[in-house]
């Protein structure tokens, strides 16, 4: 008697080489029907598991005479061997037919419109959304293009000329002391080796200013640029602040401009993110690369307790030292700058308290504040 397998229930002799050569066809003609990998489980079980017949007789060997066991273990090695091989050969070609199945029925087409929206995660379980960082990062952006200006970028590690002397930064200025800046190996030559002839750093740039210095290298002047970008500092984590965080420069460089253009696109900025009644005052203060300099604060009508004044950023004309440095002469042209958080305006627009829950990276805060209609947001 067989069981539906092929297998005989049968104890099998193990000196019975025509007994054993039949087990061995039965079994491999199981592993050659098997058209799945589940149905060549089955068939390997019932043929070389621990109750198939070769794996029986193979234990029936101990109770042999000593004369007939090497023999015996002769045959039943070479039968259990030919059909290991044979479910080896047969799962190597069940795998590619399975993986061939796979590659035909779950082929996605690159070239169609994904499925967006709640239809899309509905259909994909709950996707994340755009951070709000990039979001308003974007915004500003756009506000600015839609004002004429252009969109300006530069290298995050950053040479120590651009982040500070070009920006009129002297050698004692603390901000350039490793309390303020993470700074990084000199310069090395062709073969790996620092050369001691350079004194010059590489650093992590600690303000999106050394944009404001290439772009007028590289730009014929009038220049109108807004400079959005990551910067880092030796901050610790906390509440406010944080060791690398994103920032937003503004900088005209034209003929015959003033403090009056510096607050019309100041007031302009603040009311594009913050509403109509939003506006900014400026109070005297001191930066190297602004002359004079300016603290700028913001009308803020959302403000916890009432509307009220709070500090949005920096502000000020170009230094005429700044404007030299990249040979610009500033008897003819003249500019302002302009720089704030874009981590401040977050927290502003959206109430956020904790700058940490900007940085967790938990797909649950982003689609707290997703724009309706964004891939698995929320309005």
């Amino acid at each position: 008697m067989t069981t539906e397998n092929g297998a005989d229930d049968s104890a099998l002799d193990p000196t019975d080489s025509a007994g054993v050569a039949r087990a061995v066809e039965e079994a491999l003609l199981a592993v050659e029907r098997a058209g799945t990998l589940e149905e060549l489980k089955e068939a390997r079980l019932a043929h070389t598991g621990d109750r198939s017949p070769l794996a029986l007789a193979n234990r029936g060997i101990k109770d042999l005479p000593g004369s007939e066991k090497a023999a015996a273990g002769r045959l039943l090695g070479g039968a259990r061997g030919q059909v290991t091989a044979a479910v080896q050969a047969r799962e190597a070609v069940l795998e590619d037919e399975r993986a061939q199945q796979i590659l035909r029925e779950e082929t996605i087409d690159v070239t169609l419109a994904a499925a967006r929206g709640r239809a899309g995660a509905a259909s994909t379980g709950q996707v994340g959304a755009r951070h709000p960082i990039a979001r308003i990062a974007e915004e500003v952006a756009d506000l600015f293009v839609a004002m004429g200006w252009e969109i300006a970028e530069g290298p995050e590690v950053e040479h120590e000329w651009f982040n500070f002397d070009a920006l009129n930064f002297g050698p004692d200025h603390p901000a350039r002391q490793m309390q303020d800046t993470f700074f990084l190996a000199n310069p090395t030559g062709p073969d790996g080796a620092t050369d001691p002839a350079e004194d010059a750093h590489l650093v992590l740039r600690t303000h999106t200013s050394p944009v404001q210095a290439r772009a007028l290298l590289e730009r014929d002047l009038p220049v109108y640029i807004a400079c959005p970008g990551k910067v880092f500092r030796t901050d610790e984590l906390d509440a406010t602040h944080s060791p690398v965080f994103h920032q937003v420069e503004g900088l005209a460089i034209d003929k015959g401009l003033t403090m009056a253009h510096l607050k019309g696109t100041l007031d302009h900025f603040a009311r594009a993110m913050f509403g109509p009644q939003a506006r900014t005052r400026i109070r005297p203060s001191f930066f190297p690369f602004t002359e004079p300099s300016a603290e700028m604060d913001l009308w803020f009508p959302q403000k916890k307790g009432g509307a009220g004044w709070i500090e949005w950023g920096g502000c000020g004309m170009v230094n005429p030292n700044v404007l030299r440095s990249v040979g610009v002469d500033p008897d003819v042209y003249q500019g302002f700058a302009f720089g704030m958080g874009i981590e401040r305006a977050v927290m502003l627009r959206y109430g956020i308290e904790d700058m940490r829950d900007l940085l967790e990276g938990d797909a649950r805060f982003s689609r707290a504040f997703a724009l309706a209609g964004e891939t698995g947001g929320v309005a």
